[in-house]
């Protein structure tokens, strides 16, 4: 077999099969691109390099998963191109709205010359630039030498913080899943079994779930945190083999993932009692939760309703205790691909809330270790804004009269 790198294509199409159905219809894309388009039109841009898996997704249907090599969509006034590795074959055609082009890795420069192939000669180029690498943006700059960068981060950010009708429907769907795995959590606790043990519970309960609710969707990324003991104090903490004990504090958290669409489900809960000091601490969390949720309504800054937050924490000396903002956006994202920063309840966001957005109230209080309530307290539901307030979609319960099981 001939090793002659120069008879092997850099790049190529593959439409294998037959496209297959996408988490929206036809007319969900079309509008997101009518809209990118009028912003492309409206500041001189030629073409739309994105890089990330959110906009990729969001824009195109296609969730890419990169092990290291690079990925893009290509969007001009009349095309919209997904740029995927030959390792992929079909898969990324299959799934993706518009056409899809295929690049070799037998030249590591296939991907670039594939790139400059779809944008053709432009003298603005929108690309990412809270994505991109150094590297990636000295190998664009070269690629399109002739050419402005411009970026386009802040636009589809913008973009995706309105939601459909569409990307709601499925949102509600989802948090619906994430209550199931709550359900299940809560089933599975019980003094001897291990934090691992009840987070496999929660998870295989949410995938069969989404699969008998979306029978067309990818499967992949769904995942629990649960956390007991000293293992609650951080957000994010993963799940270990530590058995529970009674009188221990837990922490669940169910994240649903379809399609490259996340949603929540976090509660505090005990295992058998909860000392007064305990309950003490947990029932000024559900107090600030349930402040937070009043709070949701258009026309209210992000930064204002961190404030009251904050002052009713103030008020009972606990505000030392708070561990992060009360609550963020909801979309196209992931623990580890997307986030709209510009919808997250903190001091420094000054966002309106609108109609359509979608956000998490989410307070939490971290007590340290010596400490007679000593573990994180944490409670998250997801809000729908609408024209008058909001539309709360998580349905599992909250606080002492439910979360105490015994």
């Amino acid at each position: 077999m001939s090793t002659n790198t120069a008879q092997r294509p850099e790049y190529f199409k593959f439409p294998n099969g037959e496209k297959a159905a996408l988490p929206f219809p036809d007319t969900e894309y079309q509008r997101r691109l009518s809209n990118l388009r009028s912003h492309m039109n409206s500041n001189g841009i030629d073409a739309v390099v994105l890089s990330s898996m959110h906009n990729i997704a969001y824009y195109t249907g296609f969730l890419y998963c990169a092990f290291g090599r690079p990925y893009a969509a290509v969007i001009t006034q009349n095309d919209c191109t997904t740029l995927s590795a030959n390792i992929d074959a079909g898969q990324p055609w299959r799934r993706c709205y518009g056409d899809n082009l295929i690049y070799t890795d037998w030249q590591r420069t296939n991907f670039w010359k594939a790139l400059k192939k779809l944008a053709g000669k432009p003298k603005s180029l929108a690309i990412e630039y809270d994505h991109i690498t150094v590297d990636h943006h000295q190998k664009i700059s070269a690629t399109f030498s002739d050419a402005k960068l411009v970026n386009i981060s802040d636009f589809t950010m913008q973009s995706r913080m309105i939601k459909s009708d569409e990307e709601i429907s499925l949102i509600t769907k989802a948090a619906a899943i994430a209550d199931i795995g709550g359900e299940a959590i809560h089933n599975a606790i019980a003094p001897g079994i291990r934090e691992i043990d009840v987070a496999m519970a929660g998870r295989d309960a949410m995938e069969l779930a989404i699969a008998e609710a979306f029978p067309d969707a990818e499967y992949r990324d769904t995942w629990v945190w649960f956390q007991s003991g000293l293992n609650t104090d951080g957000a994010h903490n993963p799940v270990t083999a530590r058995k529970l004990e009674h009188g221990d504090i837990l922490s669940l958290n169910t994240f649903p993932m379809i399609s490259g669409y996340y949603t929540a489900l976090e509660r505090t809960l005990f295992v058998g009692e909860a000392t007064d000091e305990e309950l003490a601490i947990w029932q000024a969390n559900v107090d600030a939760h349930e402040l937070g949720i009043s709070l949701i309504k258009p026309g209210v800054k992000c930064s204002e309703i961190c404030s009251e937050i904050n002052a009713f924490f103030e008020e009972k000396d606990l505000l030392q205790y708070r561990t992060f903002g009360y609550g963020h956006s909801f979309g196209v994202l992931s623990h580890y691909y997307g986030r709209e920063a510009g919808l997250e309840i903190r001091e420094d966001i000054d966002t309106v809330l609108e109609a359509n957005m979608v956000v998490s109230i989410e307070p939490m209080l971290t007590l340290p270790e010596g400490h007679q309530a000593a573990g994180g307290y944490r409670e998250h539901d997801i809000l729908v804004v609408n024209e008058t307030g909001s539309t709360n979609i998580t349905g599992f319960p909250y606080g002492p009269d439910h979360n105490i099981v015994k």
